[in-house]
C-alpha cells in the first residue's frame, strides 16, 4: 500500500484492524462485536485481512471454516454463538449454496495475493468438498438451487446474484485444482476438473441466456442493485457488454455524490454494494468512474476504523447503526481493484478464463 496517498493508506490499514478486532480467538469473524457470522461475509472479511497482510488472522479464519465444515462439504448460513436459542433454529439449519462456494474465491485470492502454494495445499480439500456439494444442487438447465434446509421445505429456485458469485467461485476452484496439477489434494487423488468446468459453462449459459430459471417462485429481485451489477463480477461479460449492462439501469440505482442504492425504490445507499459497483466499473474499463464513487465512500469510516453499512439520504441518517466487517472487506477489495495494491487486483474484475471467446463474441453479435 506504500504507493497510495498517506491518508488512504491509513484508512485502509484501520479497516483491516477493525476486521481483526471483530475476530474471536477461534477465528470467527463476526459482522461486528457480539454479532453473528455467516460464511460468505466471514470470507469477504478474511479477503480484506489478506490484502492488509494479516496472515495469521486470515489463517485463523480459514481454520475455523475447516473445523466447522459439515461432513457433506457445506456450512450453515448463520452462526450465532447461542446454539440453544430457538429463535435462530431455522437459520442454523439453513445452507446457502453461494455461501458454501465462496471459500474457493477466498482461497484463490489468498494465493494470488501471497504467492504461497502451501496455503492452497492446506485448504484445497475443504474447497473440493464445498464445490462438490454446491454442484450436486445444479439442475440440468445449469442453475443452482439457492438454499437447502434441515428444518424447512424451501422453494426450488435460483438467485441471480448468488449464482453469479458461485460462478466466480467455481472458476477459482478450477484454478486451485490446476495449480495442484489436478492430481493431488491434501494427499487424496482428485477427479480432475472436467465436471467443474462443465458445471461452470452450464451455469454461465443459464445466467446469460435463461432468465426464466431465476426468481421462478417469488417476486423478481430486479429491484436489488446486486442483480444489476453482480453478474458483471462473474466474468460472463466482455468490457463492452459490461459497460452496456451498467449504463442500462444506472439512473435507477446510482445516487450522485453518494453511491449505489441497495434497492431501486428505497433512498438507501449501502457502502458494500457501492464498492462492488466500483469493481463492476473496473470490469467495464471505467476506472475513472470507479474511483470517483470510491472516494465518496471513504467518508463513512468511523474513528475505530469500521465503515457504516448504509445511509438513508432522504432522512440524512446512518442506518443501520452497524459497522460490518464485510463492509470493510468490500472497501479493501475495491481499493485493490482500483489502485492495484496486490497481485490479486483483477480477481473479481476480469472476464472468465474458462469461457471460450465465442461465448462473448456470440452475444456481442446478437
Amino acid at each position: 500500500m506504500t504507493k497510495l496517498p498517506t491518508k488512504l493508506q491509513q484508512q485502509l490499514a484501520k479497516a483491516g484492524q477493525y476486521i481483526e478486532s471483530c475476530q474471536l480467538d477461534d477465528g470467527r469473524i463476526l459482522w461486528f462485536e457480539n454479532g453473528k457470522l455467516d460464511p460468505w461475509d466471514h470470507i469477504e472479511a478474511a479477503m480484506g485481512l489478506a490484502i492488509c497482510g494479516k496472515w495469521q488472522a486470515w489463517d485463523s479464519a480459514y481454520s475455523w471454516l475447516e473445523k466447522n465444515q459439515n461432513t457433506d462439504g457445506s456450512w450453515y448460513a448463520h452462526y450465532y454463538g447461542d446454539e440453544q436459542n430457538p429463535e435462530h433454529a431455522d437459520d442454523r439449519a439453513k445452507i446457502d449454496t453461494n455461501f458454501v462456494a465462496y471459500c474457493a474465491t477466498g482461497l484463490w485470492h489468498a494465493y494470488r495475493v501471497s504467492g504461497q502454494r502451501h496455503i492452497v495445499e492446506r485448504y484445497s480439500a475443504m474447497v473440493q468438498k464445498a464445490i462438490n456439494f454446491v454442484l450436486r444442487q445444479q439442475s440440468p438447465e445449469g442453475d443452482i438451487q439457492w438454499a437447502l434446509s434441515e428444518r424447512q421445505t424451501l422453494p426450488k429456485d435460483a438467485l441471480i446474484t448468488a449464482s453469479a458469485s458461485i460462478l466466480r467461485s467455481i472458476e477459482c476452484a478450477v484454478n486451485i485444482a490446476n495449480l495442484l496439477n489436478n492430481t493431488q489434494i491434501n494427499g487424496a487423488k482428485s477427479k480432475g476438473t472436467k465436471h467443474w468446468q462443465e458445471a461452470h459453462t452450464n451455469l454461465a449459459q443459464a445466467l446469460k441466456n435463461k432468465p426464466w430459471r431465476f426468481d421462478r417462485t417469488w417476486e423478481s429481485k430486479e429491484r436489488f442493485s446486486m442483480d444489476w451489477f453482480y453478474p458483471v463480477l462473474a466474468g460472463i461479460y466482455s468490457p463492452p457488454e459490461a459497460e452496456a449492462r451498467l449504463a442500462a439501469r444506472w439512473q435507477e440505482f446510482v445516487e450522485n455524490d453518494l453511491g449505489c442504492r441497495c434497492v431501486s425504490d428505497e433512498p438507501w445507499v449501502t457502502i458494500a454494494e457501492s464498492c462492488e459497483l466500483c469493481l463492476a466499473l473496473i470490469a467495464s474499463n471505467d476506472r475513472q468512474k470507479a474511483e470517483q464513487i470510491y472516494q465518496q465512500l471513504l467518508r463513512w469510516q468511523d474513528d475505530d476504523g469500521g465503515f457504516w453499512t448504509g445511509y438513508v439520504f432522504r432522512d440524512k441518517q446512518i442506518w443501520p447503526q452497524e459497522k460490518t466487517t464485510w463492509t470493510c472487506g468490500a472497501i479493501l477489495l475495491a481499493a485493490d481493484a482500483i489502485y492495484q495494491i496486490t497481485p490479486a487486483y483483477q480477481l473479481l474484475t476480469s472476464p472468465s478464463q474458462l469461457l471460450a471467446e465465442s461465448f462473448f463474441s456470440a452475444l456481442e453479435q446478437a
